[in-house]
């Protein structure tokens, strides 16, 4: 059974709805003719695109279909005039409505195009990974990355609506899957111990990607992300957070070329030196930093670190 966890934000309230076979698009039902773009990318568009396309156009949406390379890479200045380009030709204008369907690097690529295209128009997030359901497709950060670092160009602009339909996740790659499952531990970390137990008790059955886990799992971290957001939009004291992990994570990604680690990836090692930076400075007890080390999604953390040794890039 869906479930719908509401951001609220005033004006800028939105659902997230989170179930297997979710209905998309729920609230440009319709919509009578309206334009609307589909930007995904070259993984995402064979297995859903089509199928995505014909639910938005089933609630009344004149939809095209715009599809960019997969990876970090794309989160970049060349695609968002590439993204504005299209826009243009396919005459969008304030009424429209811009679909992100993809993971992360398509949300927050998407995002600011909405945010910044004739200063505004509509988008709905249609995450496709597990990181992307948890997080990056909730509380409207939006953005590309600089040679100089990551998301140094962004927007706060929220969606209209999340779509987040389990089934998508039957496709994810293994690596995906466990990236994404960082940010769950993230959330049991910061906010709801609970969350964090019933991680540990519950790992095998989420690994296994159990239906009704996973919903529970899921909508429970957008709560918690609701929450924070309807507290600090715009993250100038309370949303800072849900950056744990973050700091050193944006760093290994930059040092690997923005694909060598995936960002679920660099948040394991960053939420890891983080806990033993606390055992060091702050008297965190060294068997509660541990607890992080066994997680599914934790486990390469010392091959990581090797990895990033060898290169000379990071020491000790």
């Amino acid at each position: 059974m869906a479930k719908t966890v509401e951001v609220r934000l005033g004006e800028r309230s939105y659902p997230i709805h989170i179930g297997r076979g979710v209905a998309l698009g729920q609230v440009v039902d319709k919509a009578d003719g309206r334009h609307a773009l589909i930007v995904t990318d070259g993984n995402v568009d064979p297995l859903h695109g089509a199928a995505v396309q014909a639910a938005f156009e089933a609630r009344g949406l004149a939809c095209t279909r715009m599809v960019v390379p997969a990876g970090e890479a794309t989160k970049e200045l060349r695609w968002v005039g590439e993204l504005y380009a299209r826009a243009a030709t396919e005459q969008l204008d304030r009424s429209s409505i811009v679909i992100a369907l993809g993971g992360g690097v398509v949300g927050d690529l998407v995002g600011f195009v909405a945010a910044t295209y004739l200063r505004g128009v509509s988008f709905i997030q249609v995450p496709t990974t597990l990181l992307a359901m948890v997080d990056s497709s909730v509380g409207g950060k939006t953005g590309i990355n600089l040679v100089q670092g990551k998301n140094l160009v962004g927007a706060f602009y929220q969606p209209i609506e999340v779509d987040a339909d389990l089934a998508m996740l039957d496709s994810l790659p293994e690596r995906e899957y466990l990236s994404g499952l960082a940010e769950v531990v993230k959330y049991g970390v910061i906010w709801d111990a609970k969350l964090f137990h019933d991680f540990e008790t519950h790992a095998s059955a989420l690994r296994a990607r159990d239906a009704a886990v996973l919903e529970r799992t899921i909508a429970r971290c957008c709560e918690i992300k609701a929450e924070v957001v309807a507290m600090d939009e715009r993250e100038l004291g309370p949303r800072a957070i849900l950056n744990f992990g973050h700091t050193l994570a944006h760093a290994l990604e930059k040092v690997g070329g923005y694909g060598r680690w995936l960002h679920g990836e660099a948040v394991a090692i960053g939420m890891r030196y983080a806990a033993q930076l606390s055992v060091a400075q702050t008297g965190l007890h060294q068997m509660d930093a541990d607890r992080l080390t066994p997680m599914e999604a934790l486990q390469k953390i010392s091959e990581w670190k090797k990895k990033l040794s060898g290169s000379g890039k990071i020491h000790g």
